[in-house]
């Protein structure tokens, strides 16, 4: 028999952020958990901020007693009211390889899409593009980035069957890392320097107080650049809090790189993350006792590493700008004797990104996808 129950009471919501790392993934080397504290936060408006303008209800599915799933359900009403459209998202989906299981938690959801008159289901999705999104298609002997979901190979049927059709793509590469910096691309970013006035604001600058200056332009700039992306919702008011507790924290100044021009305005800014996803697998997400040690010598000694983003904004974009991001963060990378760099999702509609890597030898190693379907 299989009971669903909405996560009201601590203990339910407990249960919700461990299922999968407790539970289904045990023993699994290749999922990667969240932070514990975060996935608590999920509920709580005083720390999740995009609960703002997000109505969202968390699900657990129940077979014989035992935990055997979990979803959530996210009314983003930012994105509807952008994009014109009456949408629910789907999102931390995880079950056992049971049909019914499944059926039931995305009737769960579907549900309350109905009820907030909402047409359309898709996902996994999440409050925004800070979020975990996609299910993974190809790539199920590879371990998960600290940004992405691992998943089993029989998730996809699962949702498949349930009614749902493809809707979003992602590609994720691991590249070589070369023994010099392209010297087209270093030729590149000194005639950019000169001609556009860019400077690299990472090169003499704390992270901190790049954060204090900048941080907020910054996130103005990225949400300019990614407007045009599926389903982009832009990052605003407390939520650019969210990510600068998420992120921040973890970026390595030596693989950052935030550009400014003659009138000091943020123009662009690239992230490579150190990889500290050994570390979560090691703590099982959890912070303490040992888990931030793991993560600052992680952050601090790096031996391999996440493409997380480059975003330029859109009056400085086709100019070459994002050369003198990379040219920075390549020769930091060789310099330190790096050997191991994977990318993120990126979009296979996103052109742009795709291109701007093919001076690095790249193989696609992952897959993942987002589905749709009207309810």
């Amino acid at each position: 028999m299989i009971e669903i129950k909405q996560v009201g009471s601590k203990k339910d919501l407990k249960a919700f952020a461990r299922f999968a790392v407790d539970v289904l993934y045990r023993d699994c080397k290749l999922y990667v958990p969240s932070l514990y504290a975060d996935e608590l936060s999920v509920l709580n408006p005083k720390k999740n901020f995009s609960l703002e303008h997000c109505e969202v209800r968390c699900f657990l599915a129940y077979k014989d007693g035992k935990i055997a799933g979990r979803i959530a359900g996210i009314v983003q009403n930012k994105y509807n009211e952008i994009s014109g459209r009456k949408c629910i998202r789907f999102s931390r989906f995880d079950c056992i390889d049971d049909a019914e299981v499944a059926k039931a938690l995305l009737a769960a959801v579907e549900a309350f899409g109905k009820e907030k008159g909402m047409d359309t289901m898709h996902g996994p999705w999440g409050f925004n593009d800070q979020d975990r999104e996609g299910l993974l298609t190809y790539g199920f002997d590879r371990r998960a980035t600290y940004v992405t979901n691992y998943n089993y190979e029989y998730y996809e049927k699962l949702v498949k069957d349930n009614g749902f059709t493809d809707e979003s793509e992602w590609l994720e590469y691991d590249f070589t890392v070369p023994e010099e910096v392209d010297e087209r691309i270093s030729r590149i970013s000194e005639r950019i320097k000169e001609k556009l006035g860019v400077r690299d604001l990472a090169e003499s600058m704390s992270m901190k107080k790049m954060v204090k200056e900048y941080g907020y332009e910054a996130i103005e700039m990225t949400n300019a650049a990614y407007a045009s992306l599926d389903c982009y919702v832009p990052v605003e008011g407390r939520e650019v809090e969210n990510i600068f507790q998420q992120f921040v924290t973890i970026i390595n100044p030596r693989y950052f790189s935030l550009l400014v021009n003659r009138d000091d305005e943020v123009v662009g800014m690239g992230v490579i993350l150190p990889s500290v996803a050994n570390a979560l697998i090691k703590s099982r997400g959890r912070l303490f006792p040992f888990g931030i040690f793991r993560l600052l010598h992680a952050i601090s000694r790096p031996d391999e590493l996440e493409m997380a983003l480059i975003a330029v904004r859109p009056d400085y974009q086709k100019l070459g700008v994002n050369s003198l991001m990379i040219a920075r963060i390549m020769k930091n990378i060789i310099e330190d004797g790096i050997h191991k760099i994977e990318s993120n999702p990126e979009l296979v509609s996103n052109v742009a990104v795709q291109s701007q890597w093919t001076s690095l030898e790249r193989r696609v190693i992952k897959r993942r996808k987002t589905f749709v379907k009207q309810i």
